[in-house]
């Protein structure tokens, strides 16, 4: 069994964290580790690689990776995430001047935040920018943004009752003087132009500029922006590398796919909804040259849809079930829901649970109070639209959705080492 060393898992993840601000830098710094152990970048319109190797394509905020073994693969294993995050989204026309002098930014909310803890933060821009010859740009600045709170004496039931009106109490504040300096101006020079006429179009995200930062008597909490859901981005990212031997030689096709657009819906083209990972697929089985190569290798597929979890929080124990009490540092958590907003079956409950016998993983369940509704993921889209077995798991973390999450690193490790187990059946 490979070891996964806890310092130097926590450090990759910190690392990986901070290098992706938002969903198309975490494409762009995963396809970096994959370059740099070996995985070939496919380009899609090209002839599709045949052969048993390593490949990865990426397309705009979404990385799918795979490696083909030796021998005739039987199907395909697959490990489901997400690279995008609650975020403001910079509006088209992104500046305004108040009538104080106060240059603000104009923004959308993207996702199902909590705003109130992204307020009194230090906030950078990043994403990506296309000039007017159609080059993209990436671009990340450092933190030169804030939404300031309303101060408690000038409204008395803040303190109680926190009301914030997405239009106009979360835009944040970059400039006052009644300066004509304009924020793409600024994001022209980041991108080396020489002003934001050369912009033609961007997709710009705020993000929290504050580093991630270990707590806890040893070290053993991570406290950081984006862990919903760069945790399992990274995990699954490191379970694929550890099999990543030149002459793999398993029965399946083993896949990281880490999507985009996962909380505003999923049904983009770079999507869990939409028709990238069924196309790869379809390439990868077409390339055996069997003729019902794809349809044979769906029925003896799966997914496990690795996505955040819920950990007790211990100041709000009653909106937890009585029975069923998930708590970070003791393990991976299976997901369930009768009403499937996951969508592990008993199939698939069976598969995680093999696979944390196998690895020697203790492992925890998540099941919502009757009163209390859950969230969804990608699972219940990846089963329908490719009809395989799928799983739901994640980490238990506390603060999900909030701009600075906190989850036990122990999980992390955990998860991996499952991931691992989950491939190599």
């Amino acid at each position: 069994m490979t070891s996964f060393d806890l310092e130097t898992y926590s450090q990759g993840l910190i690392d990986f964290i901070s290098a992706s601000p938002c969903a198309s830098f975490a494409a762009h710094t995963l396809a970096e580790i994959y370059s740099s152990q070996g995985f070939k970048p496919v380009d899609p319109t090209r002839a599709w690689p045949k052969s048993p190797g390593r490949y990865f394509l990426r397309r705009k905020g979404a990385l799918i990776a795979w490696i083909i073994p030796t021998g005739s693969p039987r199907g395909f294993r697959i490990i489901g995430s997400h690279t995008d995050s609650p975020a403001f989204k910079l509006k088209p026309t992104p500046d305004s001047l108040s009538p104080d002098g106060w240059g603000q930014l104009n923004v959308e909310v993207y996702g199902g935040m909590l705003p109130n803890s992204w307020l009194n933060r230090e906030l950078g821009i990043a994403g990506i920018i296309y000039d007017c010859t159609g080059k993209t740009h990436q671009v990340s600045t450092g933190p030169i943004a804030t939404i300031p709170q309303l101060a408690p004496h000038l409204d008395r039931e803040s303190a109680n009752r926190l009301e914030l009106d997405r239009q106009q109490h979360l835009r944040p504040l970059w400039h006052v003087g009644g300066s004509p300096r304009k924020i793409l101006d600024l994001i022209a020079e980041q991108a080396g132009l020489s002003s934001s006429a050369e912009i033609s179009s961007h997709e710009l995200y705020t993000f929290d500029t504050h580093a991630p930062q270990r707590l806890g008597t040893d070290g053993e909490f991570l406290a950081s922006a984006r862990q919903d859901n760069l945790l399992s981005v990274y995990s699954a990212t490191k379970a694929l590398l550890s099999l990543a031997d030149a002459d793999f030689a398993g029965e399946n096709i083993l896949i990281s796919a880490a999507f985009d657009h996962e909380e505003v819906g999923s049904h983009t083209e770079t999507g869990a909804a939409g028709p990238l990972l069924e196309q790869v697929l379809r390439r990868c089985a077409r390339a055996t040259g069997e003729s019902e190569a794809f349809e044979r290798m769906l029925a003896a597929s799966s997914c496990l849809s690795a996505d955040v979890a819920h950990s007790v929080n211990p100041n709000y124990p009653e909106k937890h079930d009585p029975d069923t009490r998930p708590v970070m540092g003791a393990g991976p958590v299976l997901k369930l829901n009768a009403s499937q907003r996951y969508a592990t079956d008993a199939a698939g409950w069976h598969i995680w649970e093999d696979a944390g016998r196998r690895s020697g993983v203790s492992t925890q369940r998540f099941v919502s109070k009757n009163t209390v509704t859950c969230g969804s993921t990608i699972a219940p889209m990846t089963a329908t639209r490719l009809g395989i077995t799928t799983i739901d798991v994640g980490v238990p973390i506390l603060s999900m959705h909030a701009a600075r999450e906190m989850c036990a690193l122990s999980d992390q490790v955990e998860m991996t080492k499952i991931m691992r187990s989950y491939l190599q059946k």
